[in-house]
């Protein structure tokens, strides 16, 4: 767990998630909770995410998902030595 970021805030924010049960409780959620632009931000880190997971190359990600090298980059960076995260949600989406 990243202590850096942890606090009571947040963990209310993540039980608030946690407590969601389906895909328009998350798009009702979110879009009170964030900017579409934000939204869209997220989605778009997951998506390179899984991208980079399947062996692309970066102009593809590029052009496929609109997202600047940095941000490739930075999601990367988070695969590679980051906390897990994006590898144990990718892992469980591509076993369902």
């Amino acid at each position: 767990m990243n202590s850096k970021i942890q606090d009571d805030h947040l963990d209310y924010l993540f039980k608030a998630i946690l407590s969601l049960k389906n895909i328009e409780e998350c798009y009702n959620f979110f879009e009170d909770l964030c900017t579409v632009a934000e939204i869209k931000a997220m989605a778009q880190r997951l998506h390179v995410a899984k991208m980079l997971r399947d062996h692309h190359i970066y102009s593809d990600i590029v052009a496929t998902t609109g997202a600047s090298t940095a941000t490739i980059s930075r999601v990367n960076r988070c695969l590679h030595y980051g906390s897990e995260g994006y590898t144990t949600v990718l892992e469980r989406l591509e076993s369902e």
